[in-house]
């Protein structure tokens, strides 16, 4: 029943290759439940990795703005939904991110953007935390960055340890965020005010 028997596996679609972990699986994909599940599957994880065939400098770089403004600039509570290398299983939560202009700042919307640039790859939080602060200082040269990502991973919930209500929280401070505790600590109150 294999539909890679007859071909060399370089030469079959993506469709034939979830078709056959489905048989794998010991089920049927000729049933009616399963029929359109290999093509289901490959746009899924066309657009769940998607991030692969985007740029965070472009994106960044489309909305950058001269200002005299020198102050904290934060977008907090970015939704982010990303997979896990390890396992290909999701991770979900927020992520929070600030930084000190040096003469440009970001078009607001450009934050939840690149935010989805780097989640929609397979990633491990700590990556991903790293890769979005650094992207900022590429773009702009801020005084400092600073990016916290809170995340329920289903790697560690569906499987594993199975525990339901653990989190992930990573950091990456840079410049003025890391040297001044004074700015991190306004940073992190700012981030754990809770909205009206």
């Amino acid at each position: 029943m294999s539909t890679l028997t007859d071909k060399p596996l370089s030469e079959a679609s993506t469709e034939d290759i979830y078709r056959e972990l489905l048989i794998r699986y010991d089920e049927d994909p000729t049933r009616d439940g399963l029929l359109k599940t290999p093509e289901r599957m490959e746009k899924s994880m066309a657009f769940l990795t998607k991030g692969y065939k985007q740029d965070p400098t472009e994106i960044l770089r489309g909305a950058l703005f001269d200002v005299e403004y020198d102050e904290m600039v934060i977008v907090k509570d970015i939704e982010f939904y990303s997979l896990c290398e390890h396992h290909l299983l999701p991770f979900f939560g927020k992520a929070h991110i600030a930084y000190i202009p040096n003469g440009k700042v970001i078009g607001l919307s450009k934050m939840p953007r690149l935010v989805d640039v780097f989640a929609r790859r397979l990633q491990v939080q700590e990556r991903l935390t790293q890769q979005i602060a650094h992207a900022i200082v590429d773009a702009i040269d801020p005084q400092g960055v600073a990016v916290i990502m809170e995340a329920s991973h289903l790697c560690m919930m569906m499987r594993g340890v199975e525990k339901q209500n653990s989190s992930t929280v990573t950091s990456a401070m840079l410049g003025v965020f890391k040297e001044q505790q004074q700015t991190r600590n306004e940073f992190l109150s700012l981030v754990r005010q809770s909205k009206s």
